[in-house]
């Protein structure tokens, strides 16, 4: 009879433990399934800003085949602006999307740190329970009880205690893994939301600059056809001329080439993540392109500003803005890199620098944003490759913008190198 209660009673307890533990696992269920929600919402949001992007971008690929006028290049502005806004609200929903994670990471830590402190006290008293018989010796135990069957009976209890110990340390051990495995998640999460959070302050002072491009323009042209190609012409003008000087200036320079202290073929990363070649460097002269004439980098497609990045490990050698000296004949914003397997590079045409001088960057990492500053017909990535004891930021005294210095990087015409040859194999499509 005694037994019925203990049992009826033991049943009660239980039945006002789950009553207690219920509410709590439906309302964090409840908190998780709302969470998860909210995260499927932002990546909807985002799949239909991105198809705006593409329809912008497919409008700019079309517009930069049509005829250079003013009307095109204001259109061109605007449809970038509106691009890089979309941009904006992708970034932004991306980092809504991030806390969201962030926070639904955080309840799984909570649950498995709690599950791991329920498996600590657990074993505490499993222990407890194991000491408490083995205080007393096994010879005490037989002569202080005539009854062996209970003497056996907790001796099992004291194997069976031993068993769950293991359990729970097995347990203890695999909550533990989950537990490392997803604060690792988190730490990615909160690292990738400060990149996001960057990318937002970067494309949000890209705007600016292009309402600031098409409010010069404007204020140049007086939103005349006729003093826009005026503009144009004179532009050209200047262009060639400072390129004819360039190549004059750094062809007196002298420099021996040995082939045996160059590194091998595709040991450099693209640039870009989306691949497209506009114009190849220099001209063909035997198995390979040199810089006996034509053009001295490699030009990469890209409508609007993109994340610029560097192709290897390396020491940033000087960053610069040829267009505050002489409008629209050089690299406009540039950024130069000395890599440590003896080549050095230059970035063109930027929108916005992201280093300095001195700065060591790391393959891979965003270190300025696509634009089109300097001598352009389109926004593009301009690359020229040098071998790098050859090359260094020099001071260049400009007959096409007289009185003006211009600071970039120079070097012999000899160093100059293709870059594809150094960078991963590239089929055009």
């Amino acid at each position: 009879m005694k037994l019925y209660h203990d049992d009826k009673k033991l049943f009660t307890i239980i039945v006002l433990i789950i009553l207690l533990i219920m509410p709590a696992v439906f309302s964090y269920a409840q908190t998780v399934s709302e969470l998860q929600n909210k995260i499927n919402q932002k990546d909807s949001d985002i799949a239909k800003l991105e198809e705006e992007i593409k329809a912008y971008q497919i409008e700019l690929d079309n517009l930069g085949k049509q005829k250079s006028s003013l009307s095109k290049s204001l259109k061109e502005l605007d449809l970038t602006r509106k691009k890089l806004n979309t941009d904006i609200a992708v970034t932004q929903k991306k980092i809504d999307k991030t806390n969201l994670k962030i926070q639904n990471l955080s309840y799984d830590i909570n649950d498995k740190e709690k599950a791991i402190k329920n498996n600590l006290d657990s074993i505490g008293l499993e222990i407890k329970n194991t000491n408490e018989f083995e205080q007393s010796s096994m010879v005490e135990n037989i002569l202080s009880n005539d009854n062996f069957a209970f003497i056996w009976n907790d001796i099992d209890n004291m194997v069976t205690v031993r068993e769950r110990i293991r359990t729970y340390t097995v347990e203890l051990k695999q909550i533990k893994g989950a537990l490392e495995d997803t604060k690792k998640i988190t730490i990615a999460a909160k690292n990738e939301l400060t990149r996001l959070k960057s990318q937002l302050s970067d494309q949000q002072k890209i705007v600016m600059q292009n309402t600031n491009e098409k409010n010069k323009l404007l204020k140049q042209t007086k939103n005349s056809e006729v003093a826009y190609q005026k503009l144009l012409k004179s532009q050209l003008a200047k262009k060639e001329a400072f390129e004819r000087e360039l190549r004059e200036y750094e062809s007196q320079l002298k420099f021996i080439l040995d082939p045996s202290k160059l590194p091998g073929s595709g040991v450099l990363s693209w640039p870009l993540d989306k691949i497209f070649v506009t114009q190849e460097f220099g001209a063909k002269t035997g198995p390979h392109r040199t810089y006996t004439s034509g053009h001295s980098g490699t030009d990469f497609r890209a409508k609007t500003p993109l994340p610029v990045k560097a192709m290897a490990d390396g020491t940033v050698k000087g960053t610069g803005d040829t267009d505050v000296s002489c409008s629209g004949v050089s690299f406009g914003k540039w950024i130069f890199i000395e890599y440590n397997n003896g080549l050095s590079s230059t970035y063109g045409h930027l929108s916005l620098i992201k280093v300095v001088e001195g700065q060591r960057v790391s393959r891979g990492e965003v270190v300025g944003y696509t634009g089109g500053t300097g001598r352009v017909t389109g926004p593009h990535l301009h690359v020229s490759l040098y071998v790098s004891s050859a090359v260094s930021v020099a001071t260049v005294p400009s007959k096409s913008c007289p009185g003006r210095i211009l600071k970039q990087p120079i070097a012999a015409i000899n160093a100059y190198l293709d870059p594809m040859y150094y960078l991963p194999s590239y089929i055009k499509n």
